[in-house]
This record gives C-alpha cells, sequence and structure tokens, in this order.
C-alpha cells in the first residue's frame, strides 16, 4: 500500500508538440513553439521566468514514510520564522514553485526532517542548504530508481521519479534496445498513463525476460494529456539469463519496498541488499503461494537458476486461507524444482501485526493466522533445506515487532536486513562451493 496525494492546480503553456520515430527511439520529443510565445523558454519550449521552480532532492532515510519541509530566511531551522511548511512529501525529493517567495533565492533555506506513518518525528532537521542549491527550472521529471546498483534488475521493476510541479498526469514508456547501439531506434514495448500529479512510481506487470538493454522514461502532462515537461533522461537497465546461480521466488517482501510510501526500485527495502551474494528478484506485489506456483515455468526456468529460494502464504493466511491449501502450492513449487535440476530452499512465513495492519491501511487479519503460519511453517522446517526468519521478526505476543514495521505486513529496513542476512548467511554456509564462494566457517557465520 503507497499513500498518495493531488497537488494543487494545473498549470498550462502555449505549445504544440511533435513525435517523430527518430526522436522518440532517442528518448526526445520535437516541440515547436507556438508563434506567439515570446518569453524565455527551457530547451523544450515551455514558458520560463528567470526563476520558477526549484528541484530539492535528499538521501532517503531508513524508516520515513514522509518529510517535512520547511523555507526559512535563517539556518536554525526556525518554524516561526518559516515562510514555507510542507508537511508531508512521500518521496525524498519534491519541486518547489519559488514565484511566491519575495527573496532571492540564495536567501532562503531549506531542511526535511523524516516523519513516521504517524507523522512523528524520526529525527532532527537536515542541515539547511541554500535554496538556490537545487536545480532550478528543471525541464524534465527526475528519475529515482536503483537498477544500476543492483546486482540484477528485478523481473518485475517499478519505475519512480520526482513528481513534476502542476503535473495532472504522467506518461511512461519502457523501450527495448535492440542491437544496445544509442544510435539506432529502439523498440517501444510499453506506454501507459499514471493519473494524478503527485504520483511518483509505476509497478510494471508485464516480466522482463528478454535478455539485453532496456530503458525507460516519463513525461510530466496535464489534466487534459497535454506535456508540460521534456521527457526524463532514459534509464537504462540489463536483463540477463548468465550464471544466475540463486533466484527468489515470492510476494512483495520478496519484490521489496518498505516504510508504507518506498517503492521497491530502491534498493533500503529489498533484502536481496544484505544477503551478501547476487540473487535474482523474481518477486511480484500481492502473489498468493498460488499465484507464485502459476508464474513458475514463465517466470523461473528461463534463468536456470541453480537454487530457488521460495518464501510465500503470508497473503494467504492474512485472509484466511488454509495452511494445506498453501503447502499444496508450495509443494508444487518444489516438484518443478526438482523436475527442472532446481535446488529449492524454503523460507518460513513471517509473522504480521494486525492491530498496525488495521490502523495504518485498514486491513483485517483473519483470527487464525498463527495456527495456519506454525502449521506452513512446521512443513518447511521438515524440508531438506529450509530457513527460519521468524524468531527474529517476532516478538512475545507471536506478531510482527512493532519496530519492524510501519503498516504490520511488510518489514521495514531493519526487518529486510534480518531477512536477508538470515538466508544469505544460510546460503552460504550450505552452498559456498556450488555458488562459487570461499568456504564459510560456522565459526564466525550463524544460521538459522
Amino acid at each position: 500500500m503507497k499513500m498518495k496525494f493531488l497537488l494543487g492546480p494545473v498549470l498550462t503553456a502555449a505549445y504544440i508538440v511533435f513525435f517523430t520515430p527518430a526522436a522518440i527511439a532517442a528518448g526526445h520529443a520535437v516541440v515547436k513553439e507556438h508563434p506567439t510565445t515570446k518569453a524565455a523558454t527551457s530547451t523544450a519550449g515551455f514558458i520560463l521566468s528567470k526563476a520558477d521552480k526549484v528541484r530539492l532532492t535528499w538521501e532517503a532515510v531508513p524508516g520515513a514514510v514522509m518529510y517535512k519541509l520547511i523555507v526559512s530566511g535563517d539556518q536554525d531551522a526556525n518554524l516561526d520564522a518559516a515562510v514555507l511548511k510542507r508537511e508531508k512529501t512521500y518521496i525524498n525529493g519534491c519541486e518547489l514553485d519559488v514565484r511566491q517567495f519575495d527573496r532571492p533565492l540564495e536567501e532562503l533555506y531549506w531542511q526535511v526532517q523524516p516523519l513516521d506513518v504517524n507523522g512523528m518525528p524520526l529525527g532532527k532537521f537536515s542541515e539547511a542548504q541554500s535554496l538556490d542549491s537545487g536545480e532550478i527550472n528543471p525541464s524534465a521529471p527526475l528519475t529515482t530508481t536503483e537498477f544500476e546498483k543492483m546486482d540484477y534488475t528485478p523481473l518485475y521493476p517499478v519505475y519512480s521519479w520526482i513528481p513534476s510541479l502542476h503535473a495532472g498526469e504522467y506518461e511512461l514508456q519502457v523501450f527495448f534496445d535492440d542491437d544496445n547501439d544509442s544510435r539506432t531506434p529502439d523498440t517501444l514495448i510499453k506506454t501507459d498513463r499514471v493519473s494524478g500529479g503527485s504520483h511518483y512510481d509505476y509497478y510494471d506487470d508485464a516480466p522482463k525476460i528478454r535478455e539485453g538493454r532496456y530503458w525507460w522514461r516519463v513525461q510530466a502532462q496535464d489534466a487534459d494529456a497535454n506535456p508540460i515537461s521534456d521527457w526524463s533522461k532514459p534509464s537504462y537497465f540489463k536483463v540477463t539469463h548468465r550464471a544466475i546461480k540463486v533466484a527468489a521466488l515470492g510476494d512483495s517482501i520478496t519484490h521489496g519496498g518498505g516504510a508504507v510510501s518506498v517503492p521497491p526500485g530502491y534498493r533500503l527495502y529489498n533484502w536481496e541488499t544484505y544477503a551478501g551474494m547476487p540473487i535474482l528478484n523474481l518477486g511480484f506485489s500481492g502473489n498468493t503461494a498460488e499465484a507464485m506456483a502459476a508464474r513458475f515455468k514463465s517466470d523461473v526456468l528461463p534463468f536456470k537458476p541453480k537454487f530457488l529460494v521460495i518464501m510465500g502464504g503470508i497473503n494467504n493466511i492474512r485472509v484466511g486461507d488454509s495452511a494445506d491449501q498453501v503447502i499444496h502450492s508450495l509443494s508444487e513449487i518444489q516438484y518443478m524444482c526438482i523436475l527442472n535440476r532446481i535446488t529449492p530452499v524454503f523460507v518460513t512465513v513471517a509473522p504480521i501485526n494486525p492491530a498496525k495492519m488495521k490502523t495504518v491501511s485498514g486491513l483485517l487479519a483473519d483470527s487464525g493466522w498463527k495456527e495456519q503460519q506454525k502449521k506452513i511453517n512446521d512443513w518447511v522446517a521438515s524440508q531438506l533445506y529450509y530457513i527460519d526468519i521468524t524468531p527474529r521478526l517476532t516478538d512475545p505476543q507471536g506478531c510482527l515487532f512493532d519496530r519492524l514495521t510501519s503498516d504490520g505486513l511488510h518489514p521495514d529496513m531493519e526487518g529486510k536486513m534480518i531477512i536477508g542476512e538470515t538466508i544469505g548467511t544460510y546460503l552460504k554456509l550450505r552452498f559456498s562451493p556450488d555458488l562459487g564462494l570461499p568456504p564459510v566457517s560456522e565459526n564466525n557465520e550463524s544460521a538459522s
């Protein structure tokens, strides 16, 4: 679940946009300025004054669901002296209309404070920075995905960006680079619209299986689908099938994301980040165990992993499905693994926190979830290779520790770190030679 809020009014400008195949392939719009336009313009022809807006960005803070932003004439986070207060920004960046200020940007300072899901501070305000340190009059959205920092791009990418000022919606395009040559046209494989100007991510439901290089871009538009920005710079990612040792099949806990508002394109809330080895992310948010089994042939087999980490069932038990139903699907996955010479490694079902689920998102957990969780985990523990992540996530009442989750269902950074380190340690201890890793001694590594 992600919180989304619409921003203020829509800004329109006088311009006409034409697209050519070559321009689309290169990631650019060919923009013809309207004959009546006289003001200074960006490279795309959009009307700009000397400084109409500024884009601010900052590092994502672990556990932060939102940020409070202040702009002030001093550097001391003095709320009384603030000329602008924005209580809720759900991504680590924003664009501000600076025409509202009556002084030069170099005389104003901005700071942000991380907040939890209840709007309570998680820390102090950041160090004050001059407002003119931001990007003045950005002409296109800024992409924020971190695929280039990951060992592998997730099978189901989630694209994200800093919202554009006055946007009413966005158009997103994904391309496949057939020949890995930036001078030749690329194939447009997806185009879609994202409604709501404050939205900042898009979950791609088409798995990226074909080997090669891909790229995506996004453009801000008004409510009538008229462009109000250039296209963002191409954001590239690669897909490979070569020498995949470990892949992970699962639901949103495997897919990534956390702290309610942070999408899976950030490494911070991906447990694979903390495993200490390359693991191909085959997670899909919202999956049940049945859905995982149903996509085994299409999503797992093309990559031919040597080991498959399997973690699923939480979306079943929280709505009242039986453990037997989950075990049946996990057994199907196990059978298909063995049939295709893949070693299945099962992971226990994590606990949930029903009270926080209800408070934050209105989700109700089935009253018998603990009994079903135990039954599934007992089955998992009877398998040849299994990893028990549950103890370190579970409070004395048998629920997910309150400090480890913002929404009661998904572990945040500390929880993902526990999961990733536990899985990575087990794999190293049991399969180091097969993974091409040096032998690991149980004296300096411990597996659950």
